[in-house]
């Protein structure tokens, strides 16, 4: 029996990024991103010029996904929107316009949770990598603003079993990235030096943290007080030595990364791994968890690069499995900068 088709259109706002996707079912037609270059000078987002973006982007970047997609607005089953977390302003931006074009179309419009939507993002079909975890597995979430372990039991019954209690681990590259006077945003960089240097050079500690979560803000200071400590010494210690400095905090972020996730495998029993979040494009967190799954006997699931960072593809997958279930939200909801799953 052939499943009807239904098509959901997927907005995505909740930091710099402006995103459109058109789904049909589990399938991606289209996805499209504008990317705000005007943080770069200021090392890191601006909330308020986040906003501006977004209301001169959402426009055009909407109208592009349905072109793309080869669909009329007409044609749209629902709306999918991140509601949270995020920027309040850049949440507003999208909340307000998948709003109006719902009720303008009068079709139902489906709140997503951002953090969730990373985790069902390997859910979306994807004829070069059809296998999907199976419930349930563990989820690593990794972003700008949040590090998590995630026990999912099902697509909408999830339970954090570890989060950062300060910095997320994107935050922690970038900061430390710009100590070592590196583009913002620092995490690509890193990574990319990371691979031409020595991650034994230098030695960071790891926190002692209790339990499956985690803590950044002390190694941002070691790596601080570190640096200040070697250019006092030598002014030139940094450029000299950039490619081991990333290769060493780089590797000890994953190893911080990789001993709660196993902990959390012993604890829990569970095999698969599935990581989701921007940072997850790193190739040494990626590289781990393949290692770590195969170590125990498990499987990793790591996401097309594509839709690992912020996108609307994500949102929509979400969208299609919330209309399935006819979990619609009503056309009072507002943004929620902190919204929980």
């Amino acid at each position: 029996m052939t499943e009807t088709k239904h098509y959901i259109l997927a907005i995505e706002s909740s930091c710099d990024d402006t995103a459109a996707a058109v789904l049909e079912n589990d399938a991606v037609l289209s996805t499209i991103v504008a990317t705000q270059k005007v943080h770069k000078e200021y090392g890191g987002v601006v909330p308020e010029l986040a906003s501006r973006e977004h209301q001169k982007n959402i426009l055009p970047v909407v109208h592009q996904a349905l072109e793309k997609a080869g669909i009329s607005k007409n044609q749209l089953s629902a709306i999918a929107f991140t509601r949270g977390p995020g920027l309040m302003g850049s949440l507003l931006v999208g909340t307000s316009f998948a709003k109006s074009l719902a009720l303008g179309l009068d079709i139902p419009l489906i709140e997503v949770n951002h953090m969730q939507a990373h985790i069902l993002a390997h859910f979306i079909d994807n004829p070069e990598k059809p296998a999907k975890p199976k419930f349930p597995f563990l989820a690593l979430t990794i972003s700008g603003g949040h590090t998590e372990i995630v026990e999912v039991r099902d697509h909408f019954e999830m339970q954090i079993l570890g989060k950062t209690l300060d910095d997320a681990i994107g935050e922690a590259f970038d900061k430390c990235g710009k100590m070592m006077k590196l583009p913002y945003p620092a995490g690509p960089e890193i990574d990319r030096l990371a691979e031409k240097g020595d991650p034994e050079k230098f030695q960071f500690t790891i926190p002692k943290v209790k339990g499956l979560d985690f803590s950044f803000s002390g190694l941002k200071t070691a790596v601080l007080y570190f640096l200040d400590k070697k250019t006092a010494e030598n002014p030139d210690f940094i450029a000299e030595n950039i490619a081991d400095l990333c290769a060493s905090l780089q590797a000890t972020i994953v190893e911080i990364l990789r001993r709660k996730l196993k902990k959390a495998m012993e604890e829990t029993g569970l095999k698969q791994i599935a990581v989701g979040g921007g940072v997850s494009a790193n190739s040494g967190i990626r590289k781990m968890v393949q290692e770590l799954a195969k170590e125990k006997s498990g499987q990793a699931f790591i996401p097309k690069f594509e839709f690992t960072t912020d996108n609307a593809a994500m949102i929509g997958i979400v969208g299609y499995l919330k209309f399935k279930k006819n979990q619609f939200s009503d056309v009072s909801i507002t943004a929620d900068a902190r919204y929980k799953f």
